[in-house]
């Protein structure tokens, strides 16, 4: 099980674990992916190249972006995953990679629930 807060301005957040750092996340259910990583972590993540991706962003716009597998330390297991590498320091998390977790966002509270479903 993960937790996770609603930040000042309205977004849930959790913190994940990996490369001996912790890293704040982003949730984003408007985002059918697994990950956006930022680009710096290409490298020492062992990110390796799997063809290019058309992306569908919010307003309508396409982008055209290369994908990676990896693998990735994720509520207690190492998980693969799919992920696109932006410049920036945001890690989003899109509602791919929590296919097999129960998601519960509560904005009055501010808390956010991710947990494994069998």
């Amino acid at each position: 099980m993960i937790s996770g807060t609603v930040n000042a301005i309205g977004v849930p957040t959790i913190t994940l674990r990996f490369l001996g750092k912790t890293w704040r996340a982003m949730i984003d259910t408007g985002f059918n992916g697994d990950l956006e990583i930022p680009l710096e972590l290409l490298g020492p993540l062992g990110a390796k190249r799997r063809g290019s991706i058309t992306s569908v962003l919010a307003g309508g716009q396409q982008v055209q972006e290369d994908r990676y597998r990896l693998n990735l330390p994720f509520d207690g297991e190492v998980m693969f995953a799919v992920a696109t590498f932006v410049p920036g320091q945001e890690i989003l998390i899109g509602t791919h990679l929590l296919r097999r977790h129960r998601l519960e966002i509560n904005f009055v509270t501010k808390d956010v629930l991710i947990e494994r479903v069998s």
